[in-house]
């Protein structure tokens, strides 16, 4: 099996490196803050910039915040292109542009090296439990020879299309989740407005036409108050505004997706934005002006 290497090593990526390494990959990581203990203690190789991570794998794998970032680690000072050779593979894990991404792939196939897309869904405990779903944007041929890799990571591994077709797939799930949250969040904010109880209301729902992963897992949040992150507002934010921009570029209107938006952005403004995303319930609760559980007024 080919040598990798993954590059940031966070919520998401820090697991994610970890799966690999317990399948047996031979893998280097580099993260600014330092490669944590328990990977270099189970054998992971600690290199000290991306380009010294490049010398040392066939497969980089990369997964940080947002496309700035990954624009400096492919082509910033030390960066992965100044040591990429013919017959390396670079996929990029994390949500950023599309355009961008058709642009860095452009830059590092002149290295002689090919270029996946592949961010994923599923949050910190499909990332732990290998069960993210991936969408890849890219060749075919590309795309088999990392498919054992993200096999290892996760459970739906799908090819949507060429580089960039991950990207707007990713794009295209937030858009989603955001939207159903929104609904969720007014269905709920409703029945508990009228006396009812909310969480009685969400057990029902899960039983008709109503029922989604998200009802289920982010309703109970909301009935619960549980808003410590599974996946951070701020970086949902950051998801909609590439579908927001992306959408503008392509001449496409999103309205439903303007509006989770701002919620979102109320919800920032009232110091949210490392709430989990399904606090985005808590700007409906202020133009309610009721919380979600709390005695009809």
């Amino acid at each position: 099996m080919k040598k990798a290497g993954f590059i940031g090593l966070g919520i998401m990526g820090k697991p994610m490196a970890a799966n690999l390494r317990k399948n047996g990959v031979e893998l280097a990581a580099f993260t600014r803050s330092g490669v944590p203990d328990e990977l270099t203690q189970s054998g992971v190789l600690a290199c000290s910039s991306p380009a010294d991570l490049a010398q040392k794998a066939d497969v980089i794998f990369i997964m940080v915040p947002d496309t700035p970032d990954v624009e400096r680690v492919l082509f910033g000072e030390n960066g992965v292109a100044s040591k990429l050779r013919q017959g390396q593979i670079v996929v990029d894990m994390s949500s950023i542009s599309p355009i961008a991404t058709r642009d860095f792939a452009a830059r590092v196939r002149e290295k002689g090296a090919e270029y996946l897309d592949a961010p994923v869904s599923g949050g910190e405990v499909g990332a732990k439990a290998a069960s993210l779903t991936i969408m890849v944007g890219g060749s075919q041929v590309a795309f088999d020879a990392v498919k054992p890799f993200f096999d290892m990571m996760g459970k739906n591994v799908s090819l949507i299309g060429e580089v960039g077709a991950g990207q707007i797939c990713k794009v295209a799930n937030q858009v989603i989740v955001a939207a159903t949250i929104e609904a969720v969040g007014e269905a709920l904010l409703l029945a508990s407005k009228a006396g009812v109880d909310a969480e009685k209301v969400r057990k029902a729902l899960m039983g008709g036409f109503a029922s989604s992963r998200i009802l289920e897992v982010h309703g109970e949040r909301m009935t619960k108050r549980t808003f410590d992150p599974g996946f951070r507002i701020e970086l949902h934010q950051k998801d909609l505004n590439l579908a927001l921009s992306t959408a503008q570029a392509l001449g496409v209107s999103l309205p439903n997706t303007a509006t989770c938006q701002a919620l979102f952005n109320a919800c920032a403004a009232h110091g949210g934005n490392a709430w989990d995303h399904s606090g985005m319930v808590r700007a409906l609760e202020y133009l309610a002006d009721h919380e979600i559980g709390q005695q009809r007024k």
